[in-house]
């Protein structure tokens, strides 16, 4: 399975056949003094190169009481209804430990994946992606009016050029300040 660096709105959903007493050693990372991972079965056994933790989900597929794993997928992923119902019959006989790995899990890393045993692939899904909807507003002061070229707009003030004139401003009503002190105490 190949994953570019700009890979992204992709989900990858893989069963894992361990039993339950087993899962969390397979899902702990071991890291040395410095904090990098020198043991991770779960990292080895999808033979990725970069792996996020913050990306992926370890769970049992009967902790989604009620939802199921499709209705997961929909729902709580936002993988089209459309792509999950052609494997609906597959995916909702699936029991047992599921596996689920976003693109964001590579840290845009371009790598390989080599999945083994005790991860076995069910499938790669894409997030929906929802198009933004532009409405016309409610309001007909919303629509306003052309502007003719005899109308002016107002301009706002340049709050970088406020604190430049007030920066050098400051020079000059010391010296106005000083030169006043200076000449009231003549005597």
């Amino acid at each position: 399975m190949r994953v570019s660096a700009s890979e992204h709105g992709l989900v990858r959903l893989f069963a894992v056949d361990l039993p339950s007493e087993d899962i969390d050693a397979f899902r702990e990372s071991v890291s040395d003094a410095d904090g990098e991972v020198i043991d991770w079965p779960l990292l080895s056994a999808l033979g990725a190169d970069a792996l996020d933790e913050d990306y992926i989900e370890l769970f049992n597929v009967r902790d989604l009481e009620g939802l199921g794993l499709p209705g997961y997928m929909v729902q709580g992923l936002g993988i089209s209804e459309t792509d999950v119902r052609e494997d609906g019959t597959r995916l909702s006989a699936q029991r047992g430990w599921v596996l689920v790995v976003l693109s964001s899990a590579f840290e845009r890393t371009e790598q390989t994946l080599s999945p083994r045993r005790p991860l076995r692939w069910l499938g790669t899904y894409k997030e929906e992606s929802t198009r933004a909807r532009y409405d016309p507003l409610p309001s007909i002061g919303a629509k306003g009016a052309p502007l003719t070229p005899s109308q002016k707009t107002a301009r706002r003030a340049n709050p970088y050029k406020t604190v430049l004139l007030a920066i050098l401003a400051l020079p000059a009503a010391a010296l106005a300040l000083g030169l006043f002190y200076l000449w009231g105490d003549a005597p």
